[in-house]
């Protein structure tokens, strides 16, 4: 079996302009998403990966490498401009083969990985196996209807949906969705679609299984979405994570699971409450409280803010008298209150900016 992660440019809706690179790198746990997608790749014992690159791929390549730091072997694809995932599949043929593989859109996170789906597929043998979860907004989506386990329908951001069961961007296929997606036109949205090729699969007598999702499961489009996606991780990490590699100075004070990177620092006068992970040569300086639920990455500098429940890209500065809440800043940004006046902020800071009140 081999993995196919899709990256670089599916269904952004954390444009360009925010944040620079594609969205795919945002860290969330300080960790990018694409790291994610790999590990439960690895984690079922598939050892060759194809990343799948559109147009927004900055800085994949050089993270994953090779993809020996995660036990794979990883090659690139390049799609140019998006046409659909039916046609990201298309475009790996070659790499592909005849070997049943797990097509994983590189902006999801899953609790429990790819392993319920992968166990399934080798236990029934079906020709697909398509993920589900219960959604609020199924419209934004592919959406299956059921009728008890019998397929009724699978269409793309159905308008008026007729069921909430929303498909979560993980598919196992067998070879014989490629001959489907080979004679595909594009939809009016001018893409090939998977979910149309998984329709015409069942109704050409393919053999479909749906698997509802257990764990919790996010599509990260949104700076909410990210920020929940970074609590759940920071929640639900070992404590075996938690290490505390840095300098810890006489007055300061932490509370709960904490991760400290090499070369970092908590100085006097300032709290740490976990579950927080904070990278390399950062600063937590006096007057500084970090909450729960937050991710600082390497180099950056909190000075007297108190920061919960945020996502603190590298080399970014958040100082003043303030409360930061709820957030996401970008790498390099700078945030700074001049007065102290008891304000609460919650904002998404894109990298390199600067934001003085």
């Amino acid at each position: 079996m081999k993995g196919l992660l899709l990256a670089g440019g599916y269904g952004t809706r954390l444009r360009p302009l925010t944040f620079t690179g594609n969205k795919h790198m945002i860290p969330v746990a300080n960790q990018p998403m694409l790291f994610y997608g790999l590990r439960h790749l690895a984690a079922v014992g598939i050892s060759e990966v194809a990343v799948v690159l559109g147009p927004l791929h900055e800085g994949i390549s050089e993270a994953i490498g090779n993809g020996s730091s995660f036990g794979l072997r990883v090659s690139y694809i390049h799609q140019g401009e998006p046409k659909g995932l039916a046609h990201a599949v298309l475009c790996a043929r070659e790499f592909l083969g005849d070997d049943p593989f797990v097509m994983y859109l590189g902006d999801n996170l899953l609790q429990d990985g790819v392993r319920p789906l992968v166990e399934r597929f080798e236990r029934e043998h079906p020709d697909a196996i398509i993920g589900v979860t219960p959604v609020q907004n199924p419209s934004a989506y592919g959406v299956v209807e059921l009728d008890g386990d019998r397929i009724i329908s699978i269409m793309e951001k159905p308008p008026n949906p007729r069921s909430n069961l929303a498909l979560i961007g993980v598919y196992l296929f067998t070879p014989s969705i490629h001959p489907i997606i080979e004679k595909l036109a594009p939809s009016a949205r001018g893409e090939l679609e998977i979910t149309e090729a998984i329709w015409k699969l069942h109704e050409q007598g393919g053999r479909l299984a749906v698997q509802r999702v257990q764990g919790w499961w996010k599509d990260t489009g949104r700076p909410e979405d990210l920020l929940e996606a970074n609590q759940r991780v920071l929640y639900g990490m070992p404590p075996t994570e938690f290490v505390v590699a840095g300098t810890v100075a006489d007055g300061a004070t932490i509370m709960g699971p904490v991760h400290l990177g090499l070369g970092s620092f908590i100085g006097p006068g300032a709290r740490v409450d976990g579950p927080v992970v904070i990278g390399n040569e950062t600063r937590i300086e006096a007057g500084a409280h970090v909450g729960p639920g937050t991710a600082i990455g390497s180099r950056c500098v909190i000075h007297q803010t108190s920061v919960q429940r945020c996502i603190v890209m590298d080399s970014a500065e958040v100082e003043g008298p303030f409360e930061l809440v709820d957030s996401i800043v970008g790498r390099f940004a700078r945030l700074r209150a001049t007065q102290d006046r008891g304000i609460r902020v919650s904002c998404v800071l894109g990298d390199s900016t600067q934001l003085r009140f």
